[in-house]
Formats: structure tokens, sequence, C-alpha cells
């Protein structure tokens, strides 16, 4: 098969293994063209039986994925956007649950940071594996006034738990390389230096064990049920919040430098102000009503 009429991604196939280049600039955002990229590929790759690993990884040695496009936020129309999509999913659900349910391994490898929409790509994937001093990995939604919906409530916590998980979304830190090894949000960090000969050599070894002995695993593993995905609830949960204020912040991040690579670089600072400047209008709304409500 050829993979062609692709700008947003590069694919190279190589002793089996599949290399998916993101290559989307300014900053790998998922957006509505990277989702569609993604989601040919993974229709034409399901049936390619020349590929039995499929490794993602990034032409920018600063964002993997950096997150999902703020225009999401700003027009939530686009979140159901994309055609025919499972019932009670959103657009960033279905493509991550479409590279769930391919028969190859997946790998991630994480060289740079992969916030939110980003994270819960990679956190779909088979496998990951993180570069040690260079990569980050955050679920910062909450910190916008809104949460994880495309899936990442539901993987995050198969992968590392409730608590864990708990402490990442509505913390909304950064996790290094290290603090995702030990949580279990990837499977290794490795030295900058050596990630990309670790995953080669890995993808190529699975590859070389075939699609019958893949396929097997998969199916056995994945048929343990260790966790029940409730991805329609997620989805279910934007409902409660209100639009308006949605839009309203996403407008004012943007504003703030958030979705240019500055600003990218130090995203969690630029969240976190907003935050401080929110904080104290809301202890005055409280301390208004508690005031109304003794008179």
């Amino acid at each position: 098969m050829t993979y062609s009429n692709l700008s947003a991604i590069s694919v190279d196939i190589r002793h089996g293994v599949a290399t998916v280049i993101i290559d989307h600039p300014p900053l790998n955002l998922l957006d509505g063209e990277l989702i569609k990229e993604l989601m040919a590929f993974t229709s034409q790759v399901r049936t390619d039986d020349t590929v039995q690993v499929i490794v993602f990884e990034s032409a920018d040695p600063q964002f993997f994925i950096a997150h999902g496009d703020m225009r999401f936020l700003t027009d939530p129309a686009l979140m159901s956007a994309g055609g025919d999509l499972p019932t009670g999913t959103n657009v960033v659900q279905a493509v991550n649950e479409e590279i769930r349910s391919l028969p190859q391994v997946t790998i991630g490898k994480i060289a740079g940071f992969a916030r939110g929409g980003g994270n819960e790509f990679a956190m779909a994937l088979d496998m990951r594996f993180a570069a040690i001093g260079t990569s980050g990995q955050a679920q910062p939604e909450t910190l916008m006034g809104i949460y994880p919906g495309g899936g990442g409530t539901q993987y995050m916590t198969s992968l590392i738990g409730r608590a864990r998980t708990l402490e990442l979304i509505l913390g909304g830190e950064l996790a290094d390389a290290e603090l995702a090894e030990r949580y279990g949000l990837v499977n290794r960090a490795l030295p900058a230096d050596e990630l990309d000969t670790f995953v080669t050599v890995l993808a190529r070894r699975i590859a070389a064990l075939g699609p019958t002995v893949i396929g097997i695993v998969k199916t056995a593993v994945d048929a343990a049920d260790y966790t029940k995905r409730d991805l329609a609830t997620e989805s279910s949960l934007a409902a409660r919040l209100s639009f308006p204020e949605v839009a309203a912040t996403a407008h004012k991040l943007l504003a703030a430098g958030v979705q240019t690579r500055e600003g990218e670089l130090r995203l969690e600072e630029i969240l976190n102000k907003a935050q401080q400047e929110v904080t104290p209008q809301l202890s005055d709304k409280a301390a208004t009503r508690v005031s109304r409500e003794s008179d």
C-alpha cells in the first residue's frame, strides 16, 4: 500500500514497522486536519499485512502533539464534526478509539511535550516511551475550565489508577519522563539519546513475531477486561459546562499566548496565572453569596 496525499503526517515502512512522523507545524496541534489524516491512515493500515508495528513520533523535537486545537473550545460544533461517529462520542475520542482498535502494535515515542489531546492520543497507544529531560505529559484542561474529554479520564485511569489520575487531572501539572514512568503513564523513561535505538529495536523484534502471534497476544490481553471505558459518559459530561464561559476563557488564553510556540513552552505558567486571576473573583462571588444568605 502507498500512503499518499498526507501533509500532516508521513509514513515510512521498513522491516514490518510503519513509522508515522507527525509533522504539522507550528505545534503539531491535534486539529481537524491532523485528525482527518490520522483517520485516513488508520483506515488504510488496518488491512496492510506488511505492517505489524506502528511507531508514532514527531518531526518537532519540542512537541509530540502539543494538545487539542483551542478552536474546539471556541466552536464546540467542531468536536462532533468529521462524518459518522460512534454514538455518544466526539471526534477526538473517535480517532483515539480507531487507534486503539488497530490489529497492529502501536508505540509512542515521546521526545517533547504531549498535553491535553496530545497526551490522550499517546495514552490510546499500546505502549509509550519517553525521553528523560525533554518530554512532558499533562492534562491541563481543568485549568481552562474544562476536563479531558477525548478519552483522557478513561485511558489514564486504566493506566495509572484512580488516585493518581485525580492528582494529574485536577492538579494539571506537567509530568516529566521519570514521574510518568513511576506512575505508569509510560512504559519506560529513557535517556534522550537512547530513545530512538531502543524503540527501533523493540519495534522490529515485535514485528518479526508475525501477525498471528501478535494478534493472539493482543486479543488475550484485551480479554482480561481490567477496565471498562465509558466514553459516552465522559463525552456527555460536557453538557454541564457553560459554553460562553468556556469560549471566553479560551479566547483569553489565546490572547495570553496559548497556541504560540513561545507560549506553549511555558503553558503551565500561563494557565496557572490565568487561574490565579480567576480565583479572587470566585472568592468575591462566594463571599457576596454568603453575605446575602446571612442577611
